[in-house]
């Protein structure tokens, strides 16, 4: 059953990456297809998707700044956006399920409730999104994920305020939880960098989950909570990106849960049809409160296109709501076909969402206000000759060789504000600035210097500087690294120097290996 499952999950992920979709569709496909066909079954898989969403939840804690979340662009904006939908979308249910008695609900209670869960966005996609454009560090991801952590907060909120269960005596010593951080640190500085900090990562998680299951309270909070304990060290760093791919490989399952919470009959399509309708008002709200709270036209449009869709926690919520009659089994079939469809609109959309931008948004920026926060202002790169995009690991060790052995005249680019500051601090020439942004290659000089060497993690991120170069009318020389032989060669027939990070790995070993032999001879 899992093989025939995780076969046709494979196939359909295949069919749609290929078409220029996330893989994330052909799941949701597959989810329908394996329920239609009777494979599987929703508790077989909900294992699974619990054990993604647990992990999913833990390494957000992980990379979280609770200084963010204290922003007004964050907390400020994620609540006044949900009252607002909350009142739009109460006029839009009543109209609605007066001509589909089929829904109707019989208390004022269920429309508040169906309201409420309708106002979430979904972690999942957006984290996944983020990924996928290797953009985590961007200040829109930052703003995003942040208001997104305090919808689930809410969300929690609401689980724990109706759950049958009640928090127990016991719940109050969650509050010593900040105690147990310098004992977590330090074991997971002993686990080395093998299976162990695997095996510690996941353990954490799922004992988070549990513990705060066995004190009554939501435990996907719990994993939230044990991952900020351990965040904010290099090693957090380690683990967090040692987790990614297997917290990727159970997502696979909610995805294919959704198709198991059954066939949607002609009036469910029709519903969830109508719900997609009034999808498009929830990022141009967004816009018009980021830009409201000081944030560029560029960063609030990216942030609200990735809220785009309905969230997981809807279904949560309305699955709770279900079980204690207040809203009809049907609500929840309706809700999970309406997050599906909302997943396949907001794709396409936030796939192409550069392109898209610099050719039909780029008008909106005249809605920014004057005042915009430092983080959003643009630097001066002056005369710099060179640039390094990206000042990671490998940006750092280019730029460090490339100030001592051929030029002054070289400043770092850091997507990433508080790291940017860092470098400042420790007597490098680096500026904050988002390479993927035209306005930036515009008003900050960038397109001036005569080489740049692109040093970001992400390939589709490194295509879009390229073509942002070109079109920013940079006519010098473009270097890029690579991982992979075919984004190599993509990158060659884009007219760049490339190196290969893993092909030619040794290479560079070798000949900082002898050229340390060598330098003493010289001398």
């Amino acid at each position: 059953m899992y093989a025939l499952i995780l076969l046709l999950a494979f196939l359909s992920g295949l069919i749609f990456r290929s078409l220029g979709f996330p893989p994330l569709l052909g799941y949701l496909v597959t989810g329908f297809a394996a329920h239609t066909l009777g494979i599987g079954s929703a508790e077989s898989i909900e294992p699974f998707a619990e054990l993604g969403i647990t992990l999913l939840l833990f390494t957000i804690g992980l990379k979280l700044n609770l200084t963010k979340l204290a922003a007004p662009q964050v907390w400020a904006v994620a609540g006044i956006h949900m009252v607002v939908v909350l009142i739009l979308t109460m006029p839009f249910i009543l109209l609605v399920v007066t001509w589909l008695e089929t829904f109707n609900i019989a208390n004022q209670e269920g429309f508040w409730t169906l309201a409420f869960a309708l106002s979430f966005s979904s972690t999942v996609f957006a984290v996944k999104m983020f990924d996928t454009r290797g953009e985590n560090t961007s200040y829109h991801a930052t703003i995003a994920i942040g208001i997104l952590i305090i919808q689930d907060l809410v969300a929690v909120a609401y689980l724990v305020v109706t759950s049958d269960k009640s928090p127990n005596l016991y719940t109050a010593l969650l509050l010593l939880l900040p105690l147990a951080r310098p004992l977590l640190l330090a074991t997971l500085q002993r686990v080395g960098h093998g299976e162990l900090l695997l095996l510690f990562g996941v353990g954490a998680a799922i004992g988070g989950f549990e513990l705060f299951e066995l004190l009554n309270l939501k435990g996907g909070l719990g994993a939230l909570v044990f991952g900020l304990l351990l965040g904010g060290t290099a090693k957090s760093q380690e683990l967090y990106k040692n987790l990614i791919q297997l917290k990727d490989l159970f997502l696979i399952g909610f995805f294919l849960l959704i198709g198991y919470f059954g066939l949607p009959s002609a009036e469910i399509w029709i519903m969830a049809g109508l719900l997609c309708l009034v999808l498009p008002l929830r990022p141009l709200i967004y816009y018009a409160l980021l830009v409201t709270f000081r944030l560029r036209s560029r960063t609030a449009f990216f942030a609200g296109m990735s809220l785009f869709n309905y969230s997981e926690f809807g279904l949560i919520v309305a699955a709770i709501a279900t079980e204690a009659g207040t809203m009809q089994a049907e609500w929840l079939t309706t809700l999970a076909l309406a997050m599906a469809l909302s997943f396949f609109i907001a794709t396409p959309v936030n796939t192409r969402i550069h392109k898209l931008y610099r050719r039909h948004f780029l008008w909106t920026e005249r809605f920014e206000r004057e005042d915009r926060l430092p983080i959003e202002r643009f630097p001066d790169l002056g005369r710099s000759e060179i640039a390094v995009l990206g000042m990671g690991r490998v940006g750092l060790g280019a730029y460090t060789f490339l100030k001592e052995n051929y030029s002054d005249s070289i400043v770092g680019i850091e997507e990433n504000y508080e790291k940017a500051k860092l470098h400042q601090a420790n007597g490098i020439n680096c500026d904050h600035g988002n390479a993927s942004d035209q306005a930036f290659w515009m008003l900050s000089g960038l397109n001036r210097c005569n080489k740049i060497f692109v040093c970001l993690s992400n390939h589709r991120e490194n295509l879009n500087v390229v073509d942002l170069a070109r079109e920013s009318g940079f006519r010098g020389i473009l270097a890029v690294v690579s991982r992979f032989p075919d984004e190599e060669r993509e990158l060659q027939e884009l007219g760049c120097i490339t190196f290969n990070l893993y092909a030619q790995a040794g290479h560079g070993f070798a000949e900082h290996v002898m050229h340390q032999i060598e330098q003493p001879a010289k001398v």
